[in-house]
């Protein structure tokens, strides 16, 4: 789960991260009135869930209240457009009025978990303000990495060698490092899966300030969590995945024509590595899940029938939990009820198999049934480019 910009700074103050004074705005008056309140010279920034906001138009600094207010009208209400929202752009709905800081040089900050060592993983950069992807591909030497032990946290000599390696001068060497460990601290307590601060900034008075924060959340452990749900903008999100979560279905929209639907996680991937091999580009990852009913697998078929981009669908499902028989009944049942027109490829093996692929053919609707995974797969994208 994402959230923005402000709603990651409130939390990272409570954990003793420094963060520049600001005020959430969701209507121009609100963003002057803020603007008055911090002194008058302020960065007024687009508040959307996407990276590129200040190439895009979307952080803009004002010197004055007046000149706020004519920004945040520029600005609140546009559809800003930045290399992670697509060309489509997202909806700016609420503005963060912030506080100007004299800023000597900006860092970056950002902790990850490491898949391979299990860990997090705390990485540092002299190179703040940039795109870290760029930094990592062009000067990997230039990021410092340390591993964050969970049940410890980031230990102070770990986070004074990291504010030493991307050369923050001795006098603000313990600010930055309390900085660090409370940042490793919040990421820890709350499940975050991306905690980053970019750029970090030490100002020419020798403080340091998180002048941007992003904080992705671990869906899994949202339940230990109720108050981050609270958080969640909605407006966000991509309304297909929505949708989906409502019903229980693990579903991720992507821009091929193949839709998909699977059940476990694992077998979802497979199948979409294998559209792609065949030369097809998958529409989405779906996960109705081992024990999915018939109305969940109604509801998947409704939720992939509304990406207008799906030319052919493609069923892979192993029965094990979910027995053959039972996925064909739902599926017969859900073509019907929706009365779908696109061609569906079936590939199925496990529990009552052959009855599932009876159901299937004897229908009298447009089902094809493959022999195997490579054989449906190259059915369903020739049946998508048709």
């Amino acid at each position: 789960m994402k959230i923005h910009e402000y709603q990651a700074k409130d939390i990272l103050a409570q954990y003793h991260v420094p963060v520049p004074r600001g005020e959430v705005a969701f209507t121009v008056e609100e963003a002057e009135t803020a603007a008055k309140r911090l002194g008058g010279s302020v960065v007024v920034k687009a508040q959307i869930h996407a990276g590129g906001r200040g190439k895009g138009g979307g952080v803009k600094v004002a010197r004055t209240a007046e000149e706020a207010l004519e920004w945040a009208r520029k600005i609140l209400g546009m559809t800003l457009v930045t290399h992670q929202t697509g060309p489509e752009g997202k909806l700016v709905q609420r503005l963060l009025i912030e506080e100007t800081l004299p800023i000597e040089r900006e860092l970056y900050l950002g902790i990850v978990l490491d898949r391979v060592q299990g860990k997090p993983v705390f990485m540092a950069s002299a190179a703040g303000g940039m795109e870290i992807e760029e930094v990592a591909a062009k000067t990997p030497e230039a990021i410092l990495k340390e591993t964050i032990d969970p049940g410890f946290g980031l230990a102070p000599y770990q986070a004074r060698n990291l504010a030493f390696g991307i050369g923050v001068p001795a006098a603000s060497v313990n600010a930055a490092a309390a900085a660090m460990m409370a940042l490793a601290k919040a990421y820890l307590d709350k499940d975050m899966s991306l905690a980053e601060i970019n750029p970090f900034i030490l100002t020419k008075d020798g403080k340091v300030f998180a002048l941007d924060a992003k904080i992705n959340f671990d869906d899994n452990a949202l339940y230990r969590h109720k108050e981050l749900l609270e958080l969640r903008d909605l407006s966000e999100e991509d309304p297909l995945e929505v949708e989906a979560s409502r019903h229980g279905l693990n579903y991720v929209k992507l821009d091929g024509s193949v839709g998909c639907m699977v059940n476990g996680a694992g077998l979802a991937m497979a199948t979409m590595d294998i559209i792609k091999y065949s030369g097809g580009s998958p529409a989405n990852f779906l996960d109705v899940g081992g024990g999915a009913s018939a109305e969940q697998v109604k509801n998947a078929f409704r939720i992939l029938l509304s990406d207008k981009h799906v030319k052919a669908v493609l069923i892979n499902v192993f029965g094990g939990i979910l027995r053959c028989d039972t996925l064909a009944s739902g599926v017969v049942g859900a073509a019907r009820d929706l009365q779908i027109k696109l061609p569906i490829v079936v590939r199925m093996e496990g529990t009552n198999v052959e009855l599932g692929r009876k159901i299937l053919l004897e229908s009298g609707l447009n089902f094809t049934v493959g022999a195997d995974m490579a054989d449906a797969a190259e059915k369903v994208v020739k049946l998508a480019a048709a």
